[in-house]
């Protein structure tokens, strides 16, 4: 198993900067290498992560730091639900490090990777339908559209169309099966850097624990939760995620592009409820990449919370539809 390294981690403590008499919020605790730092630097930490093995990395934290760290085992949408657990309304901090972690990926038998053939699961917390459920039942239809939206493979009608005539013949469930079965859809590697199955496992992945969905409804939950001053700090490995981000602190700083000269003024929105940190993206150094290659694909957005009243919840990308 490889070591695990967390992406950006001196950006992301300048961007947190916790310190002592801070409440910082790790909201994907993973391996607790964003907590770790935290502690060190004096602040308390209440960790999400809805992964129960995550319990296992806590436990030389709290040994070493005592009640100065909580982990909740929710999702990181809970926020404010799971401060109220630990007995705080509000934090100083929130910390979001988007995606599957590398001890998800190192681990064979929790089907994130097609590195090593295991079962084609991929559930973070172990409930609900699996990626094997969603391969085996979904239409040929709604496959395609989940590898083109959360994969953005181009080829998704030629790959779902594939997937369902071997299933026909026999359910998947290995993760080498149904990595092969793409790969022969597509013709073959033909020298490609990639993988040709990348995109859907990606997909698969993504909807199989509601990522998107989560990283909305938890960015709005970070607005709540944070006092005035409070810092927002969010790492993303791929762009659909770092769409998301980015428009969210784009709207929430008031730096939409302004309304044409030559049509009237448009109603004016909510008061800005974040300052940015600073213009654009974080990315790692060449030490860093060198390091750890699987930050190539990482950015860092930040933003302060201001004194403004939280905005309400609209125009939202991939949220959860209503029960």
């Amino acid at each position: 198993m490889s070591a695990h390294l967390s992406v950006l981690l001196d950006e992301v403590v300048e961007a947190v900067a916790p310190a002592p008499g801070r409440l910082v919020v790790d909201g994907t605790f993973g391996a607790g290498g964003y907590s770790r730092a935290f502690l060190q630097r004096g602040a308390e930490v209440v960790a999400f992560d809805r992964d129960p093995a995550a319990a296992a990395h806590a436990e030389p934290l709290r040994v070493e730091y005592g009640d100065k760290l909580v982990l909740l085992q929710r999702r990181f949408s809970e926020l404010e639900a799971g401060l109220a657990d630990a007995g705080r309304a509000a934090c100083d901090a929130v910390a979001l490090d988007i995606g599957v972690s590398s001890m998800q990926l190192d681990e064979a038998e929790r089907g994130f990777s097609f590195m090593r053939d295991g079962p084609l699961d991929m559930r973070m917390s172990g409930e609900g339908p699996s990626a094997a459920d969603l391969v085996n039942r979904e239409e040929e239809a709604e496959l395609a559209r989940i590898f083109w939206i959360y994969g953005e493979e181009r080829k998704s009608r030629r790959i779902a169309g594939a997937l369902v005539r071997r299933r026909a013949q026999q359910p998947f469930t290995r993760t080498l099966d149904l990595a092969e079965t793409v790969e022969k859809a597509l013709g073959g590697r033909r020298g490609a850097p990639v993988h040709p199955a990348t995109r859907v496992f990606q997909a698969l992945r993504i909807a199989v624990n509601e990522e998107l969905a989560e990283l909305e409804a938890g960015l709005a939950a970070a607005e709540r939760v944070l006092s005035p001053g409070g810092r927002l700090a969010v790492v993303t490995f791929h762009s659909l995620e770092d769409r998301i981000v980015k428009r969210f602190l784009t709207e929430r700083s008031g730096n939409t592009p302004a309304g044409s000269r030559h049509l009237p003024p448009g109603r004016m929105g909510p008061e800005p409820s974040f300052d940015l940190l600073w213009k654009g993206a974080r990315e790692p150094g060449q030490n860093e990449l060198a390091a750890n290659p699987r930050a190539r694909s990482a950015k860092l957005r930040a933003g302060v919370r201001t004194a403004a009243a939280p905005w309400p919840e609209t125009g939202v990308l991939f949220g959860r539809e209503a029960a």
